[in-house]
């Protein structure tokens, strides 16, 4: 199954996705008696009403379909993120051994290190095809093409074998990056400087964007055989498979949770593949377009706009 969500004049919506058509799945009627929380409003809502939520939801959207009730043209939408404010966005850094390389770090090896972990903010997050905003104290803004897992059962403490059972879906995202990051003069320089000015420049507003839509697992064959490819107008960036990441989404989640609760709706970007615009001293400019697209489960588009 595959869901939306999308801008409506005062509000934004959810959907499943089916073809070229949307079935609005807010306030819907045939969900009443379908689902356990009968007017889900999000996604998140929908993921945090437990097992079984998706399922119903199918169902629901199967009895709009048939009736032709709230059935909308994809084409007519506005996307928003499919999750617009996760409670968690998670991301990994140097989790494909390329990249790692291109950065100038040393490749080791799995069994004697760990993920690295950090958070983006949910001010981050935008959608599909929503700018990304240069904003003013930018400088050298990059692209990171990633796979986005969606949490969709509580997990903590879990291990590898049981990670994928924690485990909703999955999406696109780009984890927008500034190299760069401008302080400003009278700055006395301290030990740690150079790592809090690199997650800085994962924080500004927009530098998420994700969709085109949320693909439920089970649409995924192999989540660790699927194409990644990133393109800056046009012109391929990044080329890579999943199953070059260092770890697995399974031992990412057995990670994560042994350093906090993950819950339902939470989403972690698994890492960018070599060729990143740092790579060859190449950044994004206002009037940019990046896209991220990865096999089955679709490309985000975004524009590049002057904050």
């Amino acid at each position: 199954m595959r869901f939306v969500s999308f801008r409506t004049r005062n509000d934004i919506h959810f959907g499943a996705l089916t073809g070229s058509k949307v079935v609005d799945l807010c306030g819907n009627p045939h969900a009443a008696g379908v689902l356990k929380q009968a007017n889900p409003r999000s996604l998140l809502a929908l993921l945090q009403a437990g097992p079984g939520a998706l399922e119903s939801a199918q169902r629901a959207a199967e009895r709009s379909l048939r009736a032709g009730d709230a059935v909308r043209p994809l084409k007519d939408l506005t996307l928003a993120a499919p999750i617009p404010r996760p409670g968690k966005l998670l991301a990994l850094a140097g989790n494909y051994g390329e990249h790692l390389k291109e950065s100038g770090h040393e490749w080791a090896e799995k069994a004697v290190t760990t993920p690295r972990l950090f958070i983006k903010p949910a001010t981050t997050v935008t959608g599909p095809r929503s700018p990304i905003i240069y904003p003013k104290n930018g400088n050298h803004i990059d692209w990171e093409g990633e796979l986005g897992v969606v949490i969709g059962k509580t997990a903590r403490f879990v291990k590898a074998k049981n990670g994928m059972d924690h485990i909703a879906g999955f999406l696109v995202i780009n984890d927008v990056s500034e190299r760069a990051v401008k302080i400003g003069s009278g700055r006395k320089e301290r030990d740690g400087d150079k790592w809090f000015d690199w997650i800085l420049g994962k924080w500004f507003d927009t530098f998420a964007p994700m969709g085109p839509a949320f693909v439920t697992k089970d649409e995924v064959a192999d989540v660790h055989a699927l194409h990644l490819e990133t393109r800056v107008n046009g012109a391929v960036k990044q080329s890579a498979s999943t199953g070059q990441m260092i770890f697995s989404v399974a031992e990412l989640v057995e990670w994560a949770s042994h350093w906090m609760t993950l819950e339902p709706g939470d989403i972690i970007s698994t890492g960018t593949p070599s060729g990143v615009g740092a790579a060859s001293g190449t950044f994004l400019k206002p009037g940019d377009v990046v896209e991220v697209e990865i096999e089955t489960l679709g490309v985000i588009r975004n524009r590049v706009v002057k904050g």
